[in-house]
């Protein structure tokens, strides 16, 4: 089964002691781009485009936010804001996508070993504030998307990408026993993005 044809409503969050995911909204635009443009360097490279430009606005932000929201409603693809467990803060970001979105359909996919495209379940991509990356919860959110998805999901074939040029995130899935599986090239962007399994 695909992340969109799930049978029943994709898990609402994830809470540990640290933090809290649930399906990002509009509303949540200013604590959003506030980690957003704390951590654009990083996202660049995770992105590999100009986004966010140093006059990226909340406005532009929150108008973002609503796709993002449409489409988690729908089905298509889901976003998941991660907060501190009171709520005042956005500590980063998690991506779930089927293989079928748009724009891994364009991507040019190798595989590296004998895992088969059409077998992934759940692409994730995610992404963490500057701030919090100095202090490991990066590692930690990784360790407990990896339990959610299996347990919460039931997914036995989720993926984890990010790119090649994203150094720092490359590292930290390289110190797990993830192994990368795919290379991923998205028409149009500089560099590759690795995918994990």
């Amino acid at each position: 089964m695909s992340a969109v044809d799930l049978r029943e409503p994709v898990p609402a969050e994830l809470r540990t002691n640290e933090f809290v995911l649930r399906p990002i909204t509009a509303d949540d635009a200013a604590m959003d781009h506030a980690a957003v443009m704390e951590t654009r360097e990083h996202l660049r490279l995770w992105e590999q485009s100009s986004w966010p430009d140093d006059d990226f606005t909340v406005e532009a932000n929150r108008a973002d936010l609503v796709d993002l929201e449409q489409r988690h409603a729908a089905g298509r693809a889901y976003t998941y804001t991660v907060q501190d467990p009171v709520g005042t803060e956005c500590l980063g970001c998690v991506y779930v996508f089927p293989t079928h979105a748009t724009f891994l359909a364009k991507a040019t996919v190798t595989p590296l070993c004998d895992d088969a495209w059409a077998d992934v379940q759940a692409v994730v991509y995610f992404w963490v504030r500057r701030s919090r990356m100095e202090t490991g919860l990066d590692e930690r959110l990784l360790a407990a998307l990896r339990a959610w998805f299996t347990e919460a999901w039931n997914l036995e074939h989720k993926v984890f990408v990010t790119n090649e040029q994203f150094t720092q995130q490359v590292d930290l899935i390289q110190r797990t026993d993830l192994v990368c599986k795919f290379e991923l090239v998205e028409p149009g962007k500089n560099g590759t993005y690795l995918v994990y399994g």
